[in-house]
């Protein structure tokens, strides 16, 4: 079992910050890749980066050069830092432990133009 919670979302404007946590408990969190999705109103949840294990990295083009995903495993967190943000980030943000069906309640980032 893993649980999985979510927090640092909020309102920012357009080519702001802000930076995303996940806090992980129950199984081992640093012994599997590890996950941020997001779903905008209307629309599917979709990728936005991953991080496995090692520290190896994936990410959306729509946000390769903006975000960077991290990993604390000492403090099973994991991290979103988001820059340059942009009305269409605007979704509600979760976190997942990749492959599983482990998911986050979510956390909503609204950025105003």
């Amino acid at each position: 079992q893993v649980q999985l919670v979510e927090s640092g979302g909020g309102l920012v404007q357009a080519g702001g910050s802000l930076r995303l946590s996940c806090a992980a408990s129950g199984r081992t969190f640093n012994s599997g890749a590890m996950a941020w999705f997001r779903q905008a109103p209307g629309k599917d949840r979709e990728f936005v980066a991953r991080i496995n294990s090692s520290g190896t990295t994936n990410y959306a083009e729509s946000v390769k050069g903006r975000f960077t995903i991290s990993r604390d495993n000492a403090k099973n967190t994991l991290y979103l830092q988001m820059n340059s943000l942009k009305p269409e980030d605007t979704a509600v943000y979760y976190c997942n432990r990749w492959g599983t069906s482990y998911w986050g309640q979510g956390t909503q980032v609204t950025v105003s133009s």
